[in-house]
């Protein structure tokens, strides 16, 4: 004889929310880009200055350690040592340096430079607080002189010189 077997009755479980997975907020919301955020006051921090030591040098040590600089310029970076290269260097003041410069694209590359040439001599000479001033001077631009250049300075000085072009026909290629 066979057994017959009771139906099994299973139960089913029922939630008042779904079993999948959570939904997970992106981390951009629209809703959060498009409402005013609240600004916090910032409070200034207080800042301890610490007293560096202000050891004295001479304009012989800028001009020394800036003449190195250029140099070490010239074989690492050539493009930034063909724009600084005619900056000019003076020490005005026990603190302050005053650098002399042709334009202010010179200057922009120059700006790039200036915290490797300021730490390396301030490390040096031991002086920590140091003032840098800018100054513009256009003489300081250097130009192309061409033999037509040349020519044109002299013909001022000597019309004559003109007359003679237009009669030889100089060729000052």
């Amino acid at each position: 004889m066979v057994k017959e077997s009771a139906p099994v009755l299973h139960t089913i479980l029922k939630t008042a929310e779904p079993i999948a997975k959570q939904k997970i907020p992106s981390k951009y919301s629209i809703t959060a880009a498009l409402s005013p955020l609240e600004k916090k006051e910032e409070k200034p921090a207080t800042v301890v200055k610490e007293e560096l030591p202000s050891n004295h040098f001479t304009e012989t040590d800028l001009q020394e350690a800036w003449a190195k600089f250029v140099a070490d310029l010239q074989v690492t970076d050539v493009i930034t040592f063909n724009a600084i290269s005619s900056f000019k260097l003076a020490k005005k003041g026990e603190d302050t340096v005053e650098i002399t410069y042709p334009s202010a694209s010179a200057k922009s590359e120059f700006e790039k430079v200036r915290g490797d040439f300021f730490n390396h001599f301030m490390h040096k000479v031991n002086h920590y607080n140091i003032i840098v001033e800018f100054k513009n001077d256009v003489t300081l631009k250097k130009e192309m002189i061409t033999k037509r250049k040349i020519f044109d300075k002299f013909a001022e000085i000597n019309p004559v010189l003109r007359d003679l072009d237009d009669l030889f026909k100089f060729d000052f290629n």
